[in-house]
């Protein structure tokens, strides 16, 4: 919800999310052919699978992108009214309880 304290120069971080899942997603090449290459087809297959997230999750930022700013509100949308807070309780009911006293023993 729009409260109309965002800054005016907000941005997404979808792009900063794509340059991020692109390194990963080097890097998860490299070591998917590196570990092939010296014999170690667990941790390739480990790359490899990281390899197939990280392509799945670029495809999902890049969807995002090309959808466009519709999620955002732009500068010509006024910004919603703040909700009003609420307002406090009235006083509270008094929920006083007497105090115990033993009770007094006379001694003749």
């Amino acid at each position: 919800m729009r409260t109309g304290s965002e800054p005016v120069t907000a941005r997404s971080a979808l792009r900063l999310r794509f340059w991020l899942s692109l390194w990963g997603l080097i890097w998860a090449m490299a070591g998917t052919a590196a570990f092939a290459l010296v014999g170690r087809p667990g941790w390739a297959a480990a790359c490899g699978v990281l390899w197939l997230i990280v392509t799945v999750d670029m495809i999902m930022i890049l969807r995002h992108i090309h959808q466009g700013p519709h999620y955002q509100p732009g500068r010509d949308v006024p910004p919603y009214q703040p909700l009003e807070p609420p307002e406090p309780p009235g006083p509270r009911p008094s929920r006083h309880r007497p105090t115990f006293r033993p009770p007094q023993h006379r001694h003749p």
